[in-house]
C-alpha cells in the first residue's frame, strides 16, 4: 500500500456536508459489499436440491462446481492484493464487484453456453454434461471476481481506520458474510419457487451492480474526500507513521508470521466453506426440510455467527483500549474463539434439529470472531 500524502487536498466546506464519523459510512459500504458477496456465492447451495433434480447432477458434479469456485477464488487471491495496490481501492474494488456481479447473472444463462464450455473442457480431458460445464464456467468467473472483496476491504480499513479500531471495523464488515448468509435462505427459495431459479441469480447480480454505482459516487481516499473533516483525518492518522517498504517474495516466504497466517487460514477456512455450500443439503437430507423450510435453521445459525463476528472484533479492541498490546489482545480473542469451536465434535450425533443448530451456531460464531482478528494480525 502506498503512503498517504502528508497534506490533505483542500476542499471547500460547501462541496459536501462534513462528518466526524464518515469512516463508519465507508465501513458500512464494505459491510454491504460483503453481504452481496456472500449472497452471490451461496445461492447455488440453497438451490442445490432444485438444480440437482432439474439437471440430474450427481454429488460429484456438485462437488466439482464447489471446487471450481474455490479454485478460482484461490487463484484470484494471489493477484487481488496486487490489483488493489496498482489500481487503487476505488477502481480495484469496483472492477472486482463488476466481474462477480456479471458472473452471478451469467449463471442464470449457464445452459446457453454449456455446450461450448463442455467442448472446451473436453479438450483438456474433462468430460461434463452441458449443464454442469456451463455452471462450472460461471462459478469459476464468480470465484475470480469475489476474490477481490476481502483484499479490497482490508486495504480500505487500513486506509480509513487507526489500528485501535481496525479489528472492530473488520468485524463489522465481516459480519456481512453472515447477513448475506441469512438473507439468502430467507429470500432465494421464495424467488426461485415463485419466479424460477434463474431470477435468483439475476436478482443477486443486479443488486451488486447497484452497489457499484453507490461505491463509485461515495468513495475516495481519506486525504481527498470532501466529506471528511480535518479532525477525523487527524484521528485516522493518529498512529505513529510508518514508511511502506516493498518486500520481495524471497524475504516474505521465510517470514514466520506469513506462515502463521497462511496455516491459520488453511486450517479454519474449510470449516466455513463446508457450512456455506453443504449445510442446506445437510438439513434437507437429515431432517427432511423442503426448499421453503430451510430458512429458519440456517438464519438462526448465521444470526449467531453475526454476533460472533462483531463480538470477536469488539473483544480484542476492548482489550487494546485497556492497555493490552495489539498482539496479546488479538491472540487472546482468537484463543477464546478456538475453544468455543470444540463442542461441534458431537453435532453429528445430535438427533434434534435444533440441538444441531445450537452447536453449529456456536462454531460459526467462533469462526467469524477468529476471522475478524486474524485479518488484523499486523
Amino acid at each position: 500500500m502506498s503512503a498517504l500524502p502528508a497534506e490533505r487536498a483542500k476542499v471547500s466546506p460547501a462541496v459536501a456536508p462534513r462528518s466526524e464519523h464518515y469512516r463508519w459510512v465507508i465501513c458500512g459500504l464494505l459491510f454491504l459489499a460483503t453481504t452481496i458477496n456472500y449472497i452471490d456465492r451461496q445461492v447455488i447451495g440453497i438451490l442445490k436440491p432444485m438444480l440437482q433434480t432439474q439437471f440430474a447432477w450427481s454429488e460429484i458434479d456438485y462437488g466439482d462446481l464447489v471446487f471450481a469456485f474455490q479454485l478460482a477464488y484461490a487463484i484470484g487471491f494471489l493477484f487481488a492484493g496486487r490489483v488493489m495496490d496498482l489500481l487503487g481501492t476505488k477502481t480495484g474494488y469496483a472492477l472486482a464487484l463488476l466481474v462477480w456481479s456479471l458472473a452471478a447473472m451469467a449463471t442464470a444463462k449457464a445452459t446457453a453456453f454449456g455446450t461450448p464450455a463442455a467442448a472446451l473442457l473436453a479438450v483438456v480431458g474433462l468430460k461434463y454434461s452441458a449443464s454442469v460445464a456451463g455452471f462450472l464456467a460461471a462459478r469459476f468467473a464468480l470465484g475470480l471476481g469475489e476474490s477481490g472483496n476481502f483484499p479490497a476491504s482490508i486495504k480500505t480499513v487500513a486506509e480509513w481506520f487507526p489500528r485501535s479500531e481496525r479489528a472492530l471495523a473488520t468485524g463489522i464488515f465481516n459480519a456481512g458474510t453472515n447477513v448475506g448468509a441469512i438473507l439468502t435462505p430467507a429470500i432465494v427459495p421464495f424467488v426461485a419457487v415463485r419466479f424460477g431459479w434463474e431470477w435468483a441469480f439475476l436478482g443477486t447480480g443486479g443488486i451488486g451492480l447497484l452497489w457499484l454505482v453507490v461505491w463509485w459516487l461515495m468513495y475516495d481516499r481519506p486525504d481527498r474526500h470532501p466529506r471528511l473533516t480535518s479532525s477525523e483525518l487527524a484521528y485516522i492518522r493518529s498512529d505513529p507513521p510508518e514508511t511502506p517498504i516493498a518486500v520481495p517474495w524471497s524475504t516474505l516466504l521465510p517470514h514466520r508470521q506469513m506462515w502463521a497466517f497462511a496455516i491459520a487460514k488453511a486450517m479454519t477456512d474449510p470449516i466455513w466453506w463446508l457450512y456455506l455450500f453443504w449445510m442446506p443439503d445437510f438439513f434437507s437430507r437429515n431432517y427432511g426440510l423442503s426448499l421453503l423450510e430451510l430458512g429458519p435453521p440456517i438464519i438462526v445459525i448465521y444470526l449467531v455467527a453475526d454476533v460472533g463476528s462483531v463480538g470477536g472484533g469488539w473483544l480484542s479492541s476492548s482489550l487494546i483500549h485497556r492497555g493490552w498490546s495489539v498482539n496479546a489482545a488479538r491472540k487472546t480473542a482468537m484463543l477464546a474463539c478456538a475453544i468455543a469451536v470444540v463442542p461441534i465434535i458431537v453435532a453429528s450425533r445430535v438427533h434434534s434439529m435444533w440441538g444441531a443448530v445450537a452447536l453449529i451456531s456456536l462454531a460459526a460464531a467462533a469462526h467469524q470472531g477468529w476471522s475478524a482478528n486474524v485479518f488484523t494480525l499486523t
